[in-house]
């Protein structure tokens, strides 16, 4: 389904960072030394301790799941040392700790401890809602129009009862209006392997795309009206047998309301040019995430498998019926020194049924496009895209403070910084090509060079320069990783 709107600006992007989306950077390491004097790598240690510091709020227990190692274990130090690492990283991608510190103690014999040193954030936040109206800022930069702007506050309760539960109640008014309350609980189950989550919404627009016309966006915009509406609401379900593998299942009611005058626009806009909408949806994602920082990984490799049917024939209008199957690919990898790189192929397939342009979304939304192409959309039933990274870290993490503030929650900081040279291909298949989409069915090509700041509560920066197949250049911003 299409993303219309609700890019959030960098200030409040900054905002939703320190809410608690993410994880930040923790100490050295390795944490075991093997092959120094006290320690060498084949020794044996028997893990006597495990403690955990720090954690004022969060349960022990939510802890203690992330960490793949128990008291009384019996490894080698450089299993060991593997294993605190992982851990570590394990903690990190939670998005409780701003910090963790892993320090060990080797006391008689052959017996070590593990102290855990915690870092809490805070996790209660009331965050004032400053966004543009567009799918991406590079695409609202283009035309700076200062009255497609959305205002509000959401509140949201990270951790809420130290149990890694979330609360969110949404209300954003302005250009695009939205309302929504949320919750979910990671672990309903005592082997914290089984979790659940329910969301119910409104929304209504007084600006709607209604086509695409030589790849770009055409609007419909009324003052005095809203010629979209949508209510929504879904109960999930999320199964984490193993640390690194996730199954997400939601079932979902939707109910979409097109005002007369956007059918007029576009008679292929809904399913059967009706004003009215209204179906169930499934959707399964599988996920495999062995990314050492998932904000923005170094070393390892992400996964996911992704099948969302929209219409499951319920309603009279059985007709009314959508099925993507999505996979996304990356793998992340030190060549040597402070060289890194990075490659990912997404790709998207809708083999039966026929998408009307709501539905139907191609490249340019969300995670999905070539770089250099950030001013086009190209829809499509079908697409693929590879995008590859080559970095150098010009400045390794570093910690610093802010005295001014007196918490530490926000004075201990840190900060990191990249260059990269990318290049992305890109295709996409479309029924609908003609003037509509010249770029769907020939190969998109983007390249440029870019710098990346990463910082704390988990915020990327990046800044590019990059030049596609037609020849255009430009500058472009974006508050997300590469791949």
């Amino acid at each position: 389904m299409r993303f219309r709107c609700g890019y959030i600006g960098s200030l409040v992007m900054i905002l939703q960072m320190m809410s608690g989306c993410g994880a930040s950077a923790s100490g050295p390491s390795p944490l075991i030394l093997p092959g120094s004097d006290t320690v060498q790598p084949t020794d044996t240690l028997i893990v006597r301790k495990l403690i955990i510091l720090g954690n004022h709020i969060t349960r022990k227990r939510i802890i203690l799941r992330e960490i793949v190692f128990r008291e009384n274990d019996t490894l080698t130090a450089t299993r060991l040392d593997q294993l605190i690492v992982q851990s570590r990283n394990n903690l990190k991608n939670t998005s409780l700790f701003n910090f963790i510190s892993v320090d060990t103690l080797i006391t008689a014999g052959s017996s070590v401890d593990v102290i855990f040193d915690l870092q809490e954030r805070w996790y209660i936040w009331p965050v004032p809602i400053f966004e543009i109206a567009d799918r991406n800022f590079n695409a609202w930069w283009e035309k700076k129009d200062l009255s497609r702007l959305n205002y509000g506050v959401f509140i949201t309760w990270n951790n809420f009862r130290g149990r890694r539960e979330k609360l969110i109640l949404y209300s954003r008014f302005g250009f695009d209006e939205k309302y929504e309350l949320s919750y979910s609980i990671p672990y309903i189950n005592r082997s914290q392997t089984l979790g659940a989550g329910f969301s119910a919404g409104f929304s209504q627009n007084h600006e709607v795309s209604y086509n695409s016309v030589d790849n770009k966006e055409q609007y419909l915009k009324t003052i005095t009206e809203y010629p979209f509406r949508q209510f929504y609401c879904y109960g999930e379900t999320y199964l984490r047998k193993s640390i690194h593998h996730t199954h997400w299942f939601k079932f979902s009611y939707n109910k979409v309301h097109f005002s007369d005058s956007l059918l007029a626009l576009n008679p292929d806009l809904s399913f059967g040019n009706r004003p009215e909408n209204e179906y169930f949806s499934f959707f399964y994602m599988f996920k495999a995430d062995f990314r050492d920082y998932k904000h923005y990984p170094l070393h390892g490799y992400y996964l996911d498998l992704i099948l969302d049917k929209t219409g499951l024939g319920i309603f009279a209008s059985g007709k009314d019926q959508t099925l993507l199957l999505k996979a996304n690919a990356r793998k992340f990898f030190h060549l040597s020194g402070r060289l890194y790189f990075a490659t990912g192929f997404a790709c998207k397939v809708s083999p039966f049924w026929h998408q009307p342009y709501y539905y139907l979304e191609g490249l340019g939304y969300g995670r999905d496009f070539v770089r250099g192409y950030e001013y086009y959309v190209v829809d499509g039933q079908h697409y693929g895209l590879l995008k590859n990274n080559l970095k150098i870290e010009l400045i390794p993490t570093r910690v610093a403070r802010l005295p001014f503030i007196g918490t530490e929650k926000f004075s201990k900081i840190h900060f990191a910084l990249y260059s990269n040279i990318f290049t992305d291909l890109g295709w996409v298949s479309d029924d609908r090509k003609g003037l509509y989409n010249p770029l769907a069915d020939e190969l998109l090509l983007g390249s440029g060079v870019g710098i990346d700041l990463v910082t704390y509560y988990d915020l990327v920066f990046r800044i590019e320069y990059s030049i596609n197949k037609r020849g255009e250049t430009g500058f472009y911003i974006h508050f997300t990783a590469p791949i």
